[in-house]
């Protein structure tokens, strides 16, 4: 299944939204990963190909999380699919709840592909957002509190049984920087690999 061919069919869609045009097989793939937002070079994406900018974090995050892995291709291998929440590159600083909202039906039709998710790891604020809005919509409830992630990391929190973990953001070069962050993201892919295994 392609998985650009599938999204880039809903109404709705605007001209600059991104889509990932990569085929998988949705009953190989037991969790999702939603980093906050597409890059402006669509090339630098998850699946841009070769070592892109958002796998020059994404990688050494699995790698400390235990994982072997140096490409792409072995995350999919492991059953995670990367995705972005928001599928049109920022225009400001911070990205707007509008901006969430127009590309939510294009996530929810996404996370939909995949029938035997285990765990869906929310990336970062963009990520946690998203995933309450459909959360509200569908159970009239936040699944995420609106607390500090640090303070939720030892929480458990599931949606229609399936394990979600909120994380830190996991593209850009600060989470390179922010030590802290970095260890804590690590240990969370740890955390979903284990449960995926």
């Amino acid at each position: 299944m392609n998985i650009k061919k599938v999204l880039e069919n809903l109404p709705g869609k605007s001209e600059i939204m991104q889509f990932h045009n990569i085929d998988i097989h949705p009953d190989k793939i037991r969790a999702v990963m939603i980093n906050e937002i597409v890059p402006a070079d669509p090339g630098q994406d998850f699946y841009g190909g070769g070592m892109t900018a958002y796998l020059e974090t994404t990688i050494p995050l699995f790698q400390k999380a235990g994982a072997c892995v140096d490409s792409m291709k072995d995350i999919l291998d492991l059953g995670v699919y990367i995705t972005n929440a928001v599928k049109v590159p920022k225009s400001e600083y911070a990205v707007s709840r509008d901006q969430i909202e127009l590309s939510l039906p294009f996530l929810e039709e996404e996370l939909s592909l995949f029938q035997d998710l285990k765990v869906i790891m929310l990336m970062g604020d963009v990520a946690k957002k998203a995933f309450n809005l459909i959360s509200k919509k569908t159970t009239g409830k936040n699944a995420i509190p609106a607390i500090s992630t640090y303070k939720m990391r030892n929480s458990e929190f599931y949606y229609k049984g399936i394990r979600l973990m909120p994380s830190y953001i996991m593209t850009g070069q600060n989470i390179l920087i922010e030590k802290s962050k970095f260890q804590m993201a690590a240990e969370d892919i740890a955390k979903m690999l284990e449960i995926i295994q």
